[in-house]
């Protein structure tokens, strides 16, 4: 087989498992921490979450959309808080309001994920 036909294939391939329909996966912690990293600084005591923090806080939000994904968000956010020094709760607790994402409930390091 030439080169080109090969190589063509192997796209076809590509494009057909790219449409076919799969579970959704749930989201991970590591891509929940990439998107809320820029807020670092911000639920440290910052005077003010950055644009780039709060499109991370939206991107997350639009993200989350099933129970299972929300759950899970919110586990790794807790466990993120956790290991942040000098965490300012006030701050954590503001992000989402500031950042335009309304949540039907109040951020806290106590909240039940499973709720």
């Amino acid at each position: 087989m030439a080169r080109a036909q090969v190589m063509l294939m192997a796209v076809a391939l590509v494009l057909m498992l790219a449409a076919v329909p799969r579970a959704a996966v749930a989201i991970d912690c590591g891509h929940v921490d990439s998107l809320v990293r820029p807020c670092l600084s911000y639920v440290q005591g910052g005077p003010s979450p950055s644009g780039q923090c709060c499109g991370g806080v939206q991107s997350l939000h639009n993200q989350a959309q099933s129970k299972s994904d929300r759950q899970a968000a919110c586990n790794c956010l807790k466990g993120i808080a956790r290991g942040i020094h000098n965490l300012n709760e006030d701050n954590a607790r503001s992000l989402a309001p500031k950042c335009g994402v309304n949540l039907p409930y109040h951020i806290s390091l106590d909240i039940d994920c499973n709720r």
